[in-house]
């Protein structure tokens, strides 16, 4: 989905839009940055879900310029396997700490 994002706000939302122009509108659930991948994530999920409904978490990493502002082309999808696996331990840890996500 994400052939050319347009990053909004990178503390509250970020619109990605598809290969066929389509516009979608997330939330960012949090950042972090990994020590030994030595790079920024964020991790979003979609603005128009309902309460109850499944929510599919999206993950990117991102370089932040020396002003910490964030555009389209600073966003990368998850490639690696291994890194895949560190952010999802970390979304999981996340979900599973009601200090963390204040459920």
């Amino acid at each position: 989905m994400s052939e050319k994002l347009n990053v909004d706000q990178m503390d509250s939302q970020i619109t990605l839009i598809d290969e066929d122009g389509n516009e979608e509108l997330f939330d960012v659930l949090f950042t972090f940055t990994s020590d030994d991948y030595g790079k920024s994530y964020v991790l979003l999920y979609p603005d128009a879900v309902g309460e109850g409904e499944d929510v599919e978490v999206q993950a990117f990493s991102y370089d932040a310029d020396e002003d910490g502002e964030v555009t389209s082309s600073d966003l990368h999808e998850i490639e690696d396997d291994d890194e895949w696996n560190m952010v999802q331990g970390v979304l999981n840890t996340f979900l599973s700490d009601e200090r963390l996500s204040g459920e």
